[in-house]
């Protein structure tokens, strides 16, 4: 794996987390996944991070709050945000702060592989 090659998800639900890493590795992208913004800091993966897809709403810190901590590093991948809660507040702060996309659940696997497509381009 090269530097900058992979795509990180952050989603604490398991299935949703699932479905995305099969279809991000079905178009020759490496992954890396985790279940909370906590877990994907402390990895220490972000500077490795090509585009990193985050749920908005998980225990403890939120992907926008998340995020928010990564662009003060200096470090904020190109981000999509996916969410079971959309809400118009939230996609304001989330496409403020630079995240390139801000998508309700269910995905529509053609929806989120334009603009995965579109952010990083193929492997």
């Amino acid at each position: 794996m090269t530097p900058t090659s992979v795509v990180s998800i952050v989603e604490d639900d398991e299935s949703v987390r699932e479905a995305i890493e099969n279809l991000i590795r079905s178009i020759g992208w490496d992954v890396a996944s985790f279940d909370c913004a906590d877990a994907f800091l402390r990895s220490g993966i972000a500077r490795n991070t090509r585009l990193l897809i985050s749920d908005v709403t998980m225990p403890g810190m939120s992907g926008i709050e998340m995020h928010a901590q990564l662009a003060s590093g200096g470090i904020a991948p190109p981000t999509i945000f996916i969410t079971g809660y959309p809400n118009v507040q939230d996609e304001a702060v989330a496409l403020a702060n630079g995240a390139i996309a801000y998508l309700e659940k269910p995905l529509d696997s053609n929806v989120i592989l334009a603009r995965i497509q579109q952010a990083v381009g193929k492997p």
